[in-house]
């Protein structure tokens, strides 16, 4: 009786100290980690895709706040300085530029006169290999044209330049023919351009010419009757010195 108390006594005196050393070990050795607070379950896995956000539902996305606009600031003075030297000096460019191909143009026509003019009174002249001169040619033409005048000088206005102007010309003809021909030439050119010009050109040099045949056809028979009337002179000047022997 007194050993089964005894031990009754021992039982109940271990199960107290059991009961403390489980509950000591509970608290130093923990089966499950202690938070202050639970973590997020997806913060605890790493993502296996680069875009994370492409996995989540179209419900967990929120609109982003719309960022503020930036107010537009205003131009410093500075700024307006700048853009005004810069219109200025563009201003200034584009006038000087427009100046310089006017002035350009202007050269360009002024040496293509030149060169047209230069061309041209060379192609007037005639050519080397020819015997005709200009030099005491043209004073011939002067000449004759100044004594047309000189003639002409008590005539009407119409007589005191036609003549003049007819008499160089005829000079011209006599003693400049190739020159005068490229002269005809060249004016004829220019005569194209107006038909109504060029028509009556031809009318006149076909007058003239008719004129000219007429004129010398009339010149060989006046003299054919001159020397007619000269034979038949000096026939009976030789009868007559004859009988007179």
């Amino acid at each position: 009786m007194a050993f089964a108390t005894h031990l009754f006594t021992r039982r109940r005196a271990i199960v107290p100290a059991t009961a403390s050393l489980f509950a000591t070990g509970t608290i130093l050795y923990p089966k499950t980690d202690l938070f202050a607070e639970a973590p997020e379950p997806s913060s605890l896995k790493k993502p296996i895709y680069d875009d994370v956000s492409a996995l989540t539902s179209p419900s967990e996305h929120k609109a982003s706040p719309s960022s503020p606009t930036s107010k537009t600031q205003s131009p410093t003075p500075t700024d307006r300085l700048a853009y005004q030297v810069r219109r200025t000096r563009l201003f200034i460019y584009a006038h000087v530029l427009a100046a310089e191909e006017t002035v350009n143009s202007i050269m360009d026509s002024f040496l293509h006169m030149e060169s047209s003019f230069t061309s041209t009174i060379a192609s007037l002249a005639p050519p080397k290999e020819s015997s005709e001169r200009l030099m005491p040619g043209v004073i011939y033409v002067l000449v004759a044209a100044m004594a047309g005048s000189i003639v002409s000088r008590n005539r009407n206005i119409l007589l005191r330049t036609s003549i003049p102007l007819a008499v160089g010309v005829g000079a011209g003809w006599v003693v400049l023919p190739i020159t005068m021909r490229n002269i005809g030439d060249f004016v004829w050119t220019y005569e194209q351009r107006f038909p109504v010009v060029a028509d009556n050109h031809l009318r006149i040099r076909r007058a003239a010419e008719e004129g000219w045949r007429q004129a010398k056809s009339s010149g060989l028979g006046f003299a054919n009757v001159v020397d007619e009337k000269i034979q038949g002179g000096r026939d009976a000047a030789e009868e007559w010195v004859r009988k007179g022997r």
